[in-house]
């Protein structure tokens, strides 16, 4: 289905098929103009084998731990979004109590997205950071990896996962910083996932991130159906195109794709576990 109020642009063509298999790291089914269906054969076809669907709030992660259970390559991740929680802050206690259920399923593989986002205004700082410390325990009780939104908050967003202490796999979804807090959050352990936006003109600084982050610590994502990338940016982005991003990170990394294909599945593999239907659970 498409999102609330949103008009679906034109669907983008698929890519050349990877030489080797990838996965999406970070996708919106739900908010997709196309079926499930659909969204994953093309992806297959496209060498993604595999996808993370994330819930930016209750009814959209129950959404995406039904999908995950139901349909063969997709994982789930939970969490309420940092511009959701002040309209989720009346009814705190029983949504986080949906979102550690949820996490606790086994198709659940993340919590997430949670963080910061001081780009927006849409939910005062001071809540977005109780909820962020919330969800960090959380995905700690369960044992699952933390997916990240960051925008305009690197400092809050480290000092607190200081602060909570980590779970053991962190990633940075649609990273979002130059190369001095992508050498930081390296030092640290903590994945970086890069989104179609790393292949914008004007993404310079975003591309000097890349050109410096470990291989070991990248993954790639849509964080569809937004971001789309070049060259089919203007429509609608599905996982299919990280296909697009992945290549394009290989030239910014000067490395071959199949090799960074390869790399980018180990790392998935370690922090989300095995997909299904690709040899796991």
């Amino acid at each position: 289905m498409t999102g609330p109020g949103r008009r679906a642009a034109p669907w983008a063509p698929p890519p050349e098929p990877l030489p080797g298999p990838a996965f999406d790291a970070h996708t919106h089914l739900d908010l997709l103009s196309q079926p499930p269906g659909r969204v994953l054969a093309e992806a297959r076809q496209a060498g993604i084998a595999g996808v993370v669907t994330v819930g930016c709030d209750a009814p959209s992660s129950r959404w995406a731990a039904e999908c995950a259970a139901t349909c063969d390559g997709v994982l789930a991740a939970v969490a309420v979004h940092p511009n959701e929680t002040a309209r989720a802050e009346p009814d705190r206690d029983a949504v986080l109590a949906l979102i550690a259920e949820l996490a606790a399923l086994p198709p659940v593989r993340a919590v997430g997205e949670t963080g910061l986002d001081y780009y927006r205004d849409a939910a005062p700082p001071a809540v977005q950071r109780e909820w962020f410390r919330a969800h960090v325990r959380i995905a700690k009780a369960a044992g699952k990896a933390l997916v990240i939104h960051d925008r305009d908050a690197h400092d809050d967003v480290l000092a607190i996962l200081q602060e909570e202490g980590p779970p053991p796999q962190v990633v940075f979804h649609c990273f979002s910083g130059d190369a001095e807090m992508a050498k930081r959050c390296a030092d640290l352990g903590y994945v970086m996932s890069f989104a179609g936006n790393v292949t914008f003109a004007g993404a310079h600084a975003l591309r000097e991130a890349a050109a410096v982050a470990p291989p070991g610590l990248i993954l790639v994502e849509t964080d569809a159906p937004f971001l789309t990338p070049v060259p089919n940016r203007g429509k609608e982005n599905a996982p299919a195109q990280a296909a697009h991003t992945l290549r394009a990170l290989a030239r910014i990394k000067r490395m071959d794709v199949a090799q960074l294909a390869a790399a980018i599945r180990v790392t998935g593999e370690r922090v989300f576990g095995p997909w299904p239907g690709q040899g796991g659970a």
